[in-house]
């Protein structure tokens, strides 16, 4: 066990050292939310803005479902992007009620594995995003050069 030598000599001593200890920790715990923050808002760029695209990507090469999709977006980024499959399943669900993929049970009585397809509307929407998302694309990978090379050079 370990011996902790304190030297107190009052109560005010005590409750002085707690609010001390209080404070570092608000001032750590406000340091690691602000460091989620950054890591959710870089993370975004990704969920909102790339992975809708991917995801209609992926489907382009045929029916899957959302565990496969997850691992080939992991496969095709060698491991450097692992969406995972809460965030691919909700998009999914989005884009089939959008009417741009249609999923179907493996089997209609188990319902185990739940297969999605581009359906033709899906295959359009495909498309339009890829010939509209491409400049922009181009364009971060342009200002991300930028700030690497200013950064780091």
């Amino acid at each position: 066990m370990d011996n902790f030598n304190y030297n107190f000599s009052t109560i005010e001593d005590i409750k002085e050292e707690e609010q001390r200890i209080h404070e570092e920790y608000k001032k750590k715990l406000a340091e690691l939310k602000k460091i989620q923050k950054e890591k959710e808002s870089v993370g975004q760029v990704f969920t909102k803005g790339l992975l809708p695209i991917y995801v209609l990507h992926i489907l382009t090469m045929g029916p899957t479902n959302g565990n496969d999709i997850a691992h080939k977006i992991g496969s095709r980024t060698n491991g450097l992007w692992l969406p995972s499959t809460g965030g691919i399943y909700p998009l999914l669900k989005k884009l089939e009620k959008d009417g741009f993929v249609v999923g179907e049970w493996d089997d209609p009585k188990k319902k185990f594995q739940k297969f999605y397809s581009l359906t033709p509307l899906g295959l359009k929407e495909y498309e339009i995003r890829k010939h509209l998302l491409k400049p922009r694309i181009e364009e971060a990978l342009r200002v991300f050069k930028i700030i690497y090379k200013d950064i780091y050079k």
